[in-house]
């Protein structure tokens, strides 16, 4: 693994077909699947100065059977086009975000803000679909840890320094940035202990300019830009969801408490409660009825006997 990231240290930036060759070699015959991912990061060390020939190099070995090797085309993707917003390299990160394995998952999330970090909607319509995508693995409850992490990461890296860094292994004058490869390796090594990816500070370059008079006070400028405002634009920035406002439900009003309700407003139309009549009285009524049918029958015999 260390003769790996040797080659890619000792030709950072030169795009040397030997060394090339050989990484991809190691890539795909080597026994130890550390070695192989250490082989494909060190291809992105190599290729940062020609960004585009990136995506057809490890195009192949996104879609290896080994994840190590993904993972690996994943970081060197991100290494070699970060701050570009190269479409051919989204196309390739893209589907790897749902990827089976966690850590290959993780790996795409870092590299895709890698490449997409100081873009914008105008200069890369992906950016809104991928910031969503971070925010929205961060706050699932039923996402690995390990993807959360990576998805923290990338809404560091792809905000990094106020939106007003980039991340590049090359000075103004075009020569190789010793410290930031140095920070990059290092920040790689994340997969063995998490801390270490404070070095990707060291690969921050920032794209702001300050002017000051000899007093180091700010003078007053004017710049005439003939792009459309849009071109240079900061994204908009995250809202917090917004509460939804709790409807009131009407209650159920029961027709008979209506009823109560409409004779309890009329004076004097109170009714007094039906009651069962006593049970003495349905006993003498029905003596009575008793009385009535026996004194009947006494009249119609004597009217017979008369007859």
């Amino acid at each position: 693994m260390c003769g790996m990231y040797s080659v890619g240290m000792a030709y950072a930036g030169t795009g040397n077909n030997k060394a090339i060759r050989g990484l991809l070699h190691v890539a795909v015959s080597d026994v130890n699947d550390d070695v192989r991912r250490a082989a494909v990061i060190s291809i992105g060390f190599l290729l940062f100065n020609s960004p585009e020939q990136c995506p057809n190099v490890v195009s192949l070995l996104s879609e290896s059977y080994n994840s190590h090797v993904r993972y690996g085309a994943a970081l060197a993707l991100g290494i070699s086009c970060a701050g570009s917003g190269m479409k051919e390299a989204l196309n390739i990160l893209e589907p790897m975000i749902n990827d089976p394995v966690n850590y290959v998952r993780q790996g795409a999330l870092l590299a895709s803000a890698m490449v997409l970090v100081q873009q914008n909607d105008h200069l890369c319509p992906k950016l809104k679909t991928f910031k969503e995508l971070f925010t929205k693995t961060m706050s699932d409850k039923h996402e690995d840890v390990m993807v959360k992490f990576g998805a923290i990461l990338a809404q560091g890296i792809i905000n990094a320094g106020g939106r007003n860094c980039t991340i590049s292994m090359r000075t103004q004058y075009g020569h190789t940035n010793v410290p930031s490869v140095v920070g990059l390796l290092v920040f790689t090594h994340t997969w063995f202990w998490f801390p270490l990816s404070h070095f990707l500070c060291l690969a921050f370059q920032p794209t702001y300019l300050i002017g000051l008079n000899k007093d180091l006070k700010m003078p007053v400028m004017k710049f005439k830009s003939c792009a459309k405002p849009s071109t240079y634009a900061y994204p908009p920035l995250l809202e917090p969801p917004k509460e939804k406002e709790k409807e009131k439900v009407s209650t159920a009003i029961l027709s008979t408490t209506a009823k109560k309700a409409a004779k309890s407003k009329t004076p004097g139309s109170a009714t007094p409660m039906e009651v069962d009549p006593p049970a003495a009285e349905e006993k003498k009524e029905k003596k009575d009825d008793k009385k009535e049918k026996k004194d009947e029958k006494k009249e119609k015999g004597d009217e017979e006997k008369k007859d």
